[in-house]
């Protein structure tokens, strides 16, 4: 029998942590530090085992955030914060030591502009209520349910800081992994799951293991949602950062919004009955994946794509940032631009999509990376747009990211 997922506890939990006490959550600030503590206090009454063991075991993991933006804007750009970390052993000694990871980010933008696509906001506080509260709480249900009735293999519950900067929490965790990264099966992500709208869930990663695409099929029973099952490991959320650790990866997302990264993503607009279903169609996959018998057969990228719009390496910057949904698009599609940016200032806006980059044909994110980063700051680029189905022809002068 499946597992029942707690929509009014889901919302309880989703409405603290986007309550304006903690002021959206932002990397370094006491709301963030707040939610962490409140995180290691529910992973305490569910007498989960502290997941962080240096001088002493400890469900916290500092580390410190560097924001490169903040850095290149010559504003304070270091941040100290704390992952939240917790295990639930497995039942069965021999696989006991085999772990399932399954994380979610709780920092948000807090008060800060930086990464914000409503800057004429100020500093208002952006809540975040789906980006990433509804991932938090996904993840606190989940340690429930699973602690009442556990899977072959441990699981790790890990809630990550810094995302917003750059996937640094998630990157820390697996550059100091609280449990070696070899005896990882996969890692379960989820960022932005409260928005189900008319059963439609988009999961990506299904491609970095054989078998996942069955697991995942299989776990989606009566009443069905419609599956967009997506390959790619990579992706502008924490799953990529293990991805790039050759494990394999799952990443859940209910798509994008108008609310995200705006004010606007507040509690009411929450599906708490469409994230409960996301958990409980999850807590199948988990559950096929804690009790497997073998492991899983990973399948890496002939040639990696860029992290995050990133490449490492390279500081060439046009401030766009991708519509991660659109996966139907051919191009590459936009929600928004960096105030302040190149893009910006070329008259990119959200919405358009990036068809041509240089000359060079951009079909999706990475035709776009390989042809940007083919580039040096400085550079002035054509670029053509779709704009309402008319092709525009821009003109950018490339800038220089943080470092």
């Amino acid at each position: 029998m499946g597992a029942k997922a707690d929509s009014a506890a889901v919302l309880r939990d989703i409405a603290y942590l986007a309550s304006d006490q903690l002021e959206g959550r932002g990397t370094g600030t006491p709301g963030n530090d707040s939610a962490a503590a409140w995180i290691t206090r529910r992973y305490l009454s569910l007498k989960l085992t502290p997941g962080v063991h240096a001088s002493r075991a400890a469900f916290e993991q500092p580390f410190t955030a560097h924001s490169m933006a903040l850095a290149h804007a010559g504003k304070p750009a270091d941040f100290p914060t704390r992952n939240v970390v917790a295990i639930l052993p497995g039942r069965d000694k021999a696989l006991r030591g085999q772990y399932v990871v399954v994380g979610a980010h709780f920092d948000h933008l807090g008060r800060s502009t930086e990464g914000a696509l409503d800057p004429e906001a100020g500093n208002a506080i952006r809540n975040g209520a789906d980006d990433n509260a509804s991932g938090t709480a996904a993840v606190l249900e989940l340690a429930r349910i699973f602690r009442a009735h556990p899977t072959r293999r441990s699981i790790v519950f890990a809630n990550f800081s810094g995302e917003e900067m750059g996937l640094l929490g998630s990157q820390y965790f697996v550059e100091h992994p609280p449990v070696p990264l070899d005896s990882v099966l996969a890692m379960v992500n989820f960022d932005m799951v409260g928005r189900l709208r008319d059963g439609k869930l988009i999961v990506y990663g299904v491609a970095t293991a054989t078998e996942l695409p069955a697991i995942v099929d299989s776990a989606n029973v009566a009443p069905k949602m419609t599956i967009k099952a997506v390959g790619d490991g990579f992706g502008p959320s924490d799953h990529s950062s293990f991805y790039s650790k050759n494990l394999p990866v799952l990443h859940f997302f209910t798509d994008l919004h108008d609310d995200y990264h705006r004010a606007s993503d507040d509690t009411p607009k929450i599906n708490a009955g469409g994230e409960a279903r996301v958990i409980e169609m999850a807590a199948n996959v988990i559950r096929a994946l804690g009790d497997r018998p073998t492991r899983l057969t990973f399948v890496r990228q002939a040639a990696p794509p860029p992290m995050s719009g990133s490449r490492e390496g390279s500081n060439v910057y046009l401030g766009t940032i991708p519509d991660m949904g659109a996966t139907d698009v051919t191009g590459l599609r936009i929600t928004g631009v960096r105030a302040g940016s190149p893009a910006e200032k070329a008259g990119l806006q959200a919405g358009d999509v990036i068809v041509e980059f240089g000359g060079k044909t951009v079909k999706d994110l990475y035709g776009y990376s390989d042809a940007l980063f083919s580039h040096k700051p400085g550079d002035e680029v054509s670029i053509v747009v779709l704009r309402n189905g008319a092709r525009v022809t821009l003109t950018a002068t490339l800038g220089t990211r943080g470092g």
